[in-house]
């Protein structure tokens, strides 16, 4: 399984084991990773999973889609480069070793 770091906001890091085919969120809440909401349940509509994603990871991931994109407009925290929607954001092998920052507030 990909090892996926989740680093809080004081940088405290946790790395876990997310299965392929997973979202980075899913991968969170199941791992009871404090710092990603996720109201609306993955569904690209409410923005409280944003993540960035680590400059040293973003070769790892698809581009954001239109909508993805679109909602990052609305996050609490601001938006910088590699911003995503963790619920956008689903495992695959390459993305062992991904690192994702998450944001000082989701809401």
């Amino acid at each position: 399984m990909p090892a996926i770091t989740y680093v809080s906001v004081d940088g405290t890091k946790r790395t876990v084991d997310v299965p392929v085919g997973t979202s980075v969120m899913r991968g969170a809440v199941f791992n009871d990773i404090d710092g990603i909401v996720a109201q609306c349940g993955g569904n690209a509509q409410c923005a409280t999973c944003h993540v960035y994603v680590d400059e040293s990871s973003r070769d790892r991931t698809e581009p954001a889609r239109p909508d993805e994109d679109d909602m990052l407009g609305f996050t609490a925290a601001p938006r910088r480069p590699g911003s995503r929607l963790s619920c956008q954001l689903t495992v695959t092998d390459a993305m062992d070793g991904l690192i994702v920052h998450l944001p000082e507030r989701q809401y």
